[in-house]
């Protein structure tokens, strides 16, 4: 797919400005700021930008936290995976320019179907797709540490997007001991605050999988308390509707011991899993990189963006998409900074 001559002259060495989007309706509200969909002006490309305020970071003492976020995400290539295409900041802000996911969270997708809960071929085929996405981060030492409905969003495509890297680490091959996460998705070496590793994100499928099929987590209770104790002692059951096919898949995956955990590549290939998603077209991209991918978003560069969804122009139909922008500084890079020593208080 040819980029266009708009997207052609956006080189490695463009420096974004907020003056280089048109913003539009809010998406979304976070603990340190808000996401906002919107345009860029040259190419009418659709984006979600991410607006985070250095003051509330610094509060929260998480800089670190966001650079690792950026570091990660930038060079993270999976259909299932939202794209971080760059970022900058001024004074007072820092930008992420995401992929835009038009059906938003899949949290909220959950809610609303009959139920509460997915049928068992819609579960199967988005197990999948985030078991294939984890796979992909794990080939390259990358630990997730916080898969949960509200942190996937859902295309307009259909395909799941994980996002929000906030609390994943790059993690060659010892273990961490950092606590994170929600409490109800975590395994129970992370709730006893032992060393985890890669498989504490297998246990968040089961966990996931869990939660598609019954509508709740699996330990979820009234108190803190209840649910650390059911998660240390793995104290689950099943309603009568979920099958035996998924209840084996699940047992496999939510294993006290890390080590008993059944591997992602097996997850693939489950048979419950076989029974509902046709894996023969299916392009896995664990540790080969996603063919997919690249046919539908160029490989491009930080600063770059591609031309994959529809160009959407200015008209009067668009009154509800444009509103004022966040205001800014003059000044802008697109380096982000060591945000500590970017205040002003």
């Amino acid at each position: 797919m040819a980029l266009s001559k708009e997207n052609q002259a956006m080189n490695s060495s463009r420096k974004w400005t907020l003056q280089d989007f048109e913003i539009g309706k809010p998406l979304g509200k976070g603990k340190f700021g808000n996401v906002y969909l919107s345009r860029e002006k040259k190419s009418k490309f659709l984006i979600a930008l991410k607006v985070l305020f250095k003051k509330e970071l610094k509060r929260a003492n998480v800089e670190h936290q966001l650079r690792r976020e950026i570091e990660i995400q930038t060079h993270l290539r999976h259909t299932n995976i939202i794209r971080m295409f760059g970022y900058f900041h001024d004074e007072t802000r820092v930008y992420l320019i995401l992929e835009y996911a038009s059906q938003g969270e899949l949290y909220q997708y959950l809610k609303n179907q009959p139920n509460k809960r997915f049928e068992e071929p819609l579960a199967a085929k988005f197990i999948y797709q985030i078991a294939d996405a984890i796979g992909y981060c794990h080939h390259r030492n990358v630990l997730h540490r916080d898969i949960k409905p509200e942190n996937i969003l859902l295309g307009d495509d259909g395909m799941l997007k994980i996002g929000d890297f906030g609390w994943s680490v790059h993690a060659p091959s010892s273990k961490r001991e950092t606590v994170c996460g929600t409490l109800d998705y975590l395994p129970p070496e992370m709730v006893e605050g032992s060393a985890h590793d890669k498989t504490a994100d297998i246990w968040s499928i089961g966990i996931l999988l869990y939660e598609f099929l019954v509508g709740k987590p699996p330990f979820e209770t009234l108190s803190y308390n209840s649910t650390y104790e059911k998660i240390i002692r793995c104290d689950y059951g099943f309603p009568t509707h979920v099958t035996e096919g998924a209840r084996d898949l699940i047992k496999k995956v939510l294993k006290k011991l890390p080590q008993e955990r059944l591997p992602i590549r097996q997850i693939l290939v489950h048979p419950w899993i076989a029974s509902h998603v046709d894996i023969s077209k299916q392009h896995r991209v664990n540790g080969t990189g996603d063919n997919r991918l690249k046919q539908q978003q160029h490989t491009i560069q930080q600063s770059t963006l591609p031309t994959t969804n529809k160009p959407t122009t200015t008209s009067s139909k668009d009154h509800k998409f444009l509103v004022p922008a966040p205001p800014s500084s003059s000044k802008s890079s697109s380096k982000i900074p060591n945000v500590k020593r970017s205040y002003h208080n």
